[in-house]
């Protein structure tokens, strides 16, 4: 009995877990290569929610084609935001506190302007994947958790292959070690981190659409990004590797904490993980302590 629950919780941290892991990518991603947290990154990911239930209602496209849609609003809107809002700020040669005050308020410009165009009502999916369960063993797995959870890995594993085998990857690595040494190497900067936003975009909408369907779609959707980020900063803030791990250990204590001591004790324990990683290891799991040098 005991064996089944633990199997149990450790197939829904899985599942949570991969959803978190394709947001603290996306976190990671941007700050390898400009050194900051993106806080706006939230907003990525209620954009491709919303998307992605307003065509699935409106246009009775199948899944993918929603899918499809609803993560390349959120890549567009990605790159639309680092060029209006944090190029500038690169260019300028500014302090890196300027960009997060910009991405502190790009993040509350678009929830209220969410609020004030759709609404602040809460919003339930079509029910576009399947609802009911099967059994694996001891295990009961909903159909639409295994979707997540197979899809979210699909994606991981193919950026990891494209920032390790590819040109454009080997151009990233390359920039998150050192951004203006890669431009005087002839690495074309703006376009690269164009990119990198795009794809941060493009995975935060894909985690957007598959809140959407577990819970519902709201314009504070985007905090549940907060616990993402403390993933990143748990694996290593700024790896990729180090985000995976620390999103997958993160849902699976959660679900243990849910099912075997008090639900409510579940948010109290990632902030507590956020300050004891601070204290004790702030680089990460996986990342790498860097000393700045005047």
């Amino acid at each position: 009995m005991v064996l089944s629950r633990v199997l149990q919780q450790l197939m829904n941290g899985l599942s949570i877990g991969s959803i978190y892991a394709l947001i603290a990518v996306g976190y990671s991603l941007i700050y390898s290569i400009l050194q900051f947290s993106n806080f706006a990154h939230g907003s990525f990911l209620v954009i491709g929610a919303y998307t992605g239930f307003f065509i699935s209602t409106a246009a009775s496209l199948p899944f993918a084609g929603s899918v499809a849609l609803a993560v390349l609003t959120a890549g567009v809107a990605a790159v639309v935001t680092e060029r209006v809002a944090y190029r500038p700020i690169r260019e300028r040669n500014s302090p890196t506190l300027y960009f997060i005050i910009a991405s502190m308020g790009i993040a509350i410009f678009c929830e209220q302007t969410i609020i004030a165009t759709i609404g602040p009502k809460f919003r339930t999916y079509p029910r576009i994947l399947s609802t009911t369960s099967f059994n694996l063993g001891p295990v009961t797995v909903a159909i639409m958790d295994l979707w997540a959870l197979a899809i979210a890995c699909v994606c991981l594993v193919v950026l990891q292959y494209f920032i390790s085998r590819t040109r454009m990857g080997f151009a990233i690595q390359a920039a998150s070690f050192d951004l203006q040494a890669a431009g005087l190497m002839g690495v074309n900067v703006n376009g690269l981190i164009g990119l990198v936003f795009l794809i941060a975009g493009i995975l935060a909408g894909l985690s957007g659409v598959f809140l959407g369907m577990k819970y519902t779609v709201y314009p504070q959707l985007g905090y549940l990004t907060i616990k993402a980020f403390v993933a990143a900063i748990f694996g290593g803030l700024g790896s990729l590797p180090g985000a995976i791990v620390g999103s997958i250990v993160l849902g699976v204590l959660e679900a243990f904490i849910s099912a075997f001591l008090w639900s409510q004790m579940r948010d109290l324990f990632v902030f507590a993980l956020l300050i004891a990683v601070l204290l004790v290891k702030p680089s990460g799991l996986m990342g790498k302590y860097v000393e700045e040098k005047v």
